[in-house]
Parts: C-alpha cells; structure tokens; sequence
C-alpha cells in the first residue's frame, strides 16, 4: 500500500469514528477541482451576459477564458478525464452530464461570436444570422451553467445541508454577482468605471442583498429542518472548523470590503478602487462555494433493533 492510499485509508477511519462524517470527495484532494471548476463557470456565465448586455468586449473575453478553465477544472476532477464522453451521455440522470452540455453549447456559441465582435476581417459580421446563432447558443449554454451547479447538490441526498430548494436560485445570484464583479474590473481595465460604473454598482448592490437574503433563508432552512446533520453544518460554517472561511472570507473580504470601498470613504471611486471592490467581491464568492461545500456532512448512521425497531444513535468508536 502506497503511503497515499496509506494516508486516504487512515483518514477514512477516522472519519467513521466520527458521529457526522464529513464528504471529501467534492472538497479534497482531486475534488477541489470540482469547487474551482464550479466557481469559474459561475463567473464566466454572468460575465458573459454582462459582456452582451453592454457590448463589452474585455467581459466577453474574460467569460470565455474562465468557462475553458473551468471546464479543464472539471475535467481534472475526474478520475480518468478520457471517460467525460460517457458522462456527457447522461443527461437523463445527472446534471453533472448537463453542465458539460451548456458548457459546451457554450463554448461552441462564443467561438461563434466572438470572432465578428473581436475582428473586422472575419467573413460574417456581429450582426449577421451566424453571430446571432453563435450569440444564441452562448445564451443558451450561460443559463444552464448558471443553474446547473445549485441542482446537482440539491440532488445530492446523502447530504442534509445541500438538500434545499434554495440552492439553485442562490447559486444563479452568484453567477450574477460573478458576472457584475467582472464587468467592473473590465470597467477599471478601461478606465471607464467612474463614468460607467454606476448602473452596475446599483445591480451590484441589488443581487448582493439577493445572495445575503437566500444566504439567510437557507440557513433557517436547515437549523429548523429537523436534520441533526444540516444543523451540524450550520454550526461548522458559523462557529466551527469553517469559521475562519466565513467572517474573514465571506463577510469581511467578500462583503464588508467592498461596501466600505463602494463608499468612499476612504477614497473617491477610481478604477483602482472599482477593480478592488471586484477582486474581493468574486473572492467572497469563491469562500462561499468552498464553505458550503467543506461544510457538507452525512448524517449518522442509525442502527434498528430487531425486536422493536427503535432507532438508536451509532456509538462512537
């Protein structure tokens, strides 16, 4: 036995001794790809669409480069990448297999596209049917990768916290907060995000206290859902092993900062001071992703007595 596997078998006893063993196939090792991956499709689907909203070329580019990466992310979290085609036949079951599918329309939509924005010599112009296909599928292929990450934790049952309704609409709001983050630091790239970075800030602001108010909701949801192991969860992001990752990631980095930087007090909005409030708005995102789901636990095991079929807690090794 390799010290690795060595390494991976010890820890998985320890894991059972514990009473809420916490899942470390999506978090560690190989499977923070998966968080990464997640992360930068999120980012590149609303960059896009702010990019097609106001005709920016740099989001456009940005959403493009981050959807590739995120789908390489995704690729190296598999065990054997060569296997993906397989995957990618079963969207029947598993929206794993339909994210790789608006990932791909995606991409397909966007070398379409972005060739006429980009170059005045190509053969079809931006506003030929061809671009508009392009524009379409791009479209299309935004909007399921946008979704396609809060479902396939929701349908992951195993897992009590990850279990709410919730989930997809609070990952499309922060696909959407991704995308707003990415529009202004395009705008500070430009140098254009005193004159126009108004609009953006307002819809900035707006899904911020979208994201903060399902952020809230989901927490109830799960401290009232009679799941000892969601309200493990709950303590583990709050007051736990995660603690760190939520007040100095989530609430100071993610949050404060760029509220503090939006105000200007300390000095006028610049570009400077609009790409900051972008980088530490989309690095509150990532430590969301990563703390929601590092914080992901299954629930006890529970043994049945054969005489009366109470169910009693697993003693703890």
């Amino acid at each position: 036995m390799t010290s690795t596997n060595s390494g991976r078998y010890e820890q998985l006893i320890k894991d059972y001794q514990t009473e809420y063993r916490p899942q470390r196939e999506w978090s560690e090792g190989r499977g923070f790809f998966l968080i990464l991956g997640h992360f930068l499709v999120g980012v590149a689907a609303g960059a896009w669409l702010f990019g097609l909203f106001f005709q920016d070329k740099i989001s456009l580019l940005a959403g493009f480069v981050l959807a590739g990466l995120g789908g390489l992310a995704h690729l190296a979290n598999l065990a054997r990448p060569e296997r993906f085609i397989l995957m990618m036949l079963r969207t029947a079951t598993s929206w794993v297999s339909r994210g790789f599918w608006g990932l791909t329309l995606f991409l397909i939509g966007s070398v379409i596209y972005l060739p006429s924005l980009m170059f005045s010599d190509t053969f079809w112009q931006s506003d030929s049917v061809i671009a508009d296909v392009g524009v379409v599928f791009s479209i299309a292929g935004s909007i399921i990768m946008m979704a396609y990450m809060g479902f396939v934790y929701t349908a992951s049952k195993a897992i009590a916290f990850w279990n709410s309704t919730l989930h997809p609409v609070l990952y499309i709001s922060y696909a959407l907060r991704g995308g707003a983050a990415a529009h202004l630091l395009s705008l500070a790239f430009q140098g254009e995000a005193v004159s126009g970075g108004s609009d953006i800030l307002i819809f900035w602001i707006a899904v911020t206290v979208t994201v903060i108010v399902l952020w809230i909701f989901e927490i109830q949801g799960a401290l009232t859902s009679g799941e000892e192991a969601a309200v493990h969860s709950v303590h583990d992001i709050l007051a736990g092993r995660l603690a760190l990752y939520f007040y100095v990631g989530i609430l100071l980095i993610g949050l404060f900062v760029p509220v503090f930087l939006m105000a200007g007090i300390i000095a006028p909005l610049s570009p400077t001071l609009f790409a900051l409030i972008g980088l530490t708005s989309v690095a509150g995102d990532f430590f969301m992703k990563f703390s929601s789901i590092k914080a992901g636990v299954f629930s006890p095991v529970r043994l049945y007595s054969g005489n009366n079929r109470r169910a009693t807690r697993r003693r703890k090794i």
